[in-house]
């Protein structure tokens, strides 16, 4: 098919799908409601309270990585003791309306701060794994001298009792920037302002897409406020289509929790009004609220619950099917929410291990077919699966940083 061809087919299924008119927010400061003194390296090696990806069975084929990573901490660190900084601060609601969200700030205890660096965390399960209730791997990149922020997302901290618009790209790259604009005035508040304006945006897996987004949005509604100097995004599902297809194709999927979060959680970002039991088969459908949308279980404990491997264990026919007019509804929205529709205008370090076992390789190809002539590194080789590709990821952006 042409490519012509193709923008005009994808103009005409967008046409379905709308921003949210996004309301002026006054945006206040970042507001604190914990402080606790961490270190990165605990008696040689990495702190035990810093949460690695996890997906089920594949610890240790990761642990490889970190003993790679705890290597490099050691040798470039600026600084070990780290402090983190959970609060809440005014964003944006799924439907533009103000809304107050958390996350937490990682700083580094003393020195200069270089810049701000944005994270846009990876896909989560239970509330215990969200930012402002966790150190997160990303968090060490404190230690090299930056201020690392990371938002909750919707459905996650203070707003835990709602459904979290999973690969909703607008609301959830949205309150990373907000986060963003509020921290930037409490830095300032606090004397730890940063040395240089200019922002650098990281993500992996669910993050590397919404940092993406998160770009899209920065370069174009917030140059001034929150210019852009490097992009970090790794192995990320950027066209939803492409992977929905791949999965369909294959009945196959490495993490079995994303189809239900990524159904519904678009569902309510788009406000499709999908009646759910059409797409997800009885017994998902019968524990859905317990295993998912209860946030009492992890990423791994939810695969685990849900025992499956086929994608046809989880989703009926018609919800399989794209001629299904219901089915067809949800297609066009996760054209919507694929993340390739626009043009970087900041160098970007595109990362992807070839045997992700998650999030299907095409989505690093179609990064590179979209992106073709732009500033774009591609970094793209065997890296092992999708979990012990996130710690290399993060070392590479240590080591750059």
């Amino acid at each position: 098919m042409k490519k012509w061809i193709y923008f005009s087919l994808a103009a005409i299924f967008l046409a379905a799908c709308h921003k949210p008119k996004v309301d002026i927010v006054d945006f206040d400061t970042f507001h604190v409601t914990s402080v606790k003194n961490s270190e990165v390296i605990v008696n040689g090696t990495l702190n035990p309270e810093i949460r690695t990806m996890e997906l089920g069975d594949e610890t240790k084929v990761a642990s490889v990585s970190v003993a790679d990573l705890v290597e490099n901490l050691v040798e470039t660190m600026k600084s070990n003791k780290i402090i983190q900084v959970a609060g809440t601060y005014t964003g944006h609601d799924v439907d533009g309306s103000p809304l107050t969200l958390s996350g937490k700030v990682l700083l580094p205890a003393k020195g200069k701060i270089k810049n701000m660096v944005i994270v846009s965390h990876w896909t989560i399960g239970a509330n215990r794994e969200c930012p402002s209730e966790s150190f997160q791997l990303e968090g060490i990149l404190a230690s090299k001298g930056y201020a690392v922020v990371m938002a909750d997302y919707i459905g996650y901290g203070v707003t835990a009792n709602r459904i979290h618009p999973y690969m909703h790209m607008e609301s959830t790259a949205r309150s990373v920037v907000d986060m963003a604009l509020a921290v930037k005035p409490y830095l300032s508040a606090i004397g730890r302002e940063p040395e240089s304006n200019e922002v650098i945006l990281v993500g992996y897996s669910q993050g590397g897409s919404t940092t993406l987004g998160v770009m899209d949005i920065l370069q174009d509604e917030y140059r001034t406020e929150l210019p852009i100097a490097m992009v970090y995004a790794g192995g990320g599902p950027y066209d939803m289509a492409a992977t929905f297809d791949v999965a369909i194709l294959e009945d196959k999927t490495g993490i079995p929790c994303a189809i239900p979060m990524i159904v519904q959680g678009v569902n309510e970002g788009e406000d499709l009004d999908l009646n759910l039991s059409d797409f997800f088969q009885p017994i998902l459908m019968e524990h859905l609220d317990e295993w998912v949308n209860s946030k009492r279980y992890s990423v791994a404990e939810i695969n685990s619950l849900l025992n499956a491997k086929k994608v046809s264990d989880l989703m009926t026919d018609v919800g399989r099917d794209k001629q299904n007019p219901q089915t067809a509804r949800l297609y066009r929205a996760l054209m919507f929410n694929s993340i390739l529709f626009f043009t970087p205008r900041s160098p970007v370090y595109l990362f992807h291990s070839m045997d992700d076992n998650t999030v299907p390789f095409t989505n690093a190809l179609k990064a590179e077919q979209y992106f073709k002539g732009k500033d774009v590194t591609y970094d793209f080789d065997h890296y092992g699966n999708h979990q012990s590709g996130a710690v290399k990821f993060i070392l590479k952006v240590y080591k750059n940083l």
